[in-house]
């Protein structure tokens, strides 16, 4: 059994060891949410499925059919869009829970103590739980298209681990503004929703790398890096994804990841006068 002293400057002398020592809590609050995400749904996690391969095929009859946009890679449109939004879902989904951890958790955060930082680390669960069930279901798609995955799918948590960290790092600094300024709120989901289009989801790479503009694009959106290691670790002999792309994205997600963090324990002690 363990006693917490609530003193003053005990919080920052200890924060971490209390991070690690409230862990428990940190699974309570992931199943917490990944209970009420699927509480009464029909299908329960079977959305994880349907939600990419709707828009899938919206993206392909879209671009396809109606817009006719020439896919300049040699890869099949719906490979290019199946393995993009399932790893940009992952993100997106990340991104805005994290920013609404702190205030859809008002009622503990006025009321109990615990390292608030909890609370954008369990937010996580539900997209991290819908990524793995599209993933699972994406293997035998690429494999019935004719693209079994290589040893290089074993890179997959690597990239997986960066796009947390980027949605982590700007989602707590979300989360730490929306909690005094509402705004970040409403701003969260245009950020997704503009986000799609700008980075390489709907479309391939080959569209745009031989456009002028491309290396500054690389540098602007660390993101587009992130996204095209994933397909290279899943579709066969991808040579549109190049290693020096990941710079920017690690660059990215060091710098931010600190910044927020340091932001957010900034900010901490403050919530409950805002909440």
């Amino acid at each position: 059994m363990h006693e917490t002293v609530i003193e003053s400057g005990r919080s920052e002398k200890y924060y971490w060891q209390d991070l690690w020592r409230f862990k428990e809590l940190l699974f309570i609050l992931a199943i917490r949410d990944i209970t009420v995400k699927y509480k009464q749904t029909f299908v329960g996690v079977a959305w994880a499925i349907f939600r990419p391969v709707l828009t899938v095929a919206v993206f392909v009859f879209a671009f396809d059919k109606v817009a006719k946009i020439e896919n300049k890679s040699d890869i099949p449109l719906q490979i290019i869009i199946f393995t993009g939004v399932i790893f940009w879902n992952f993100f997106a989904m990340s991104f805005q829970q994290v920013s609404n951890s702190i205030t859809g958790n008002a009622n503990l955060v006025s009321k109990v103590y615990f390292p608030r930082l909890l609370m954008p680390l369990s937010s996580v669960a539900v997209p991290l739980l819908d990524f793995l069930v599209g993933f699972v279901v994406m293997i035998p798609f690429l494999i019935y298209m004719g693209y079994t995955p290589t040893f290089n799918i074993l890179f997959v948590p690597f990239f997986l681990v960066l796009a947390f960290f980027a949605a982590f790092s700007l989602g707590v600094i979300f989360a730490s503004l929306n909690v005094q300024f509402r705004d970040f709120q409403q701003i969260a989901p245009l950020i997704v929703q503009y986000g799609f289009f700008v980075c390489p989801i709907a479309y391939p790479i080959a569209t745009i790398q031989e456009l002028s503009w491309y290396p500054i694009y690389q540098w602007i959106n660390p993101l587009a890096g992130i996204i095209e290691g994933f397909r290279w670790c899943l579709i066969p002999n991808y040579q549109y994804f190049q290693w020096d792309t990941i710079i920017p994205s690690v660059i990215f997600v060091t710098i931010t990841t600190i910044l927020s963090v340091i932001f957010f324990r900034k900010k901490e002690n403050s919530f409950v006068d805002y909440i």
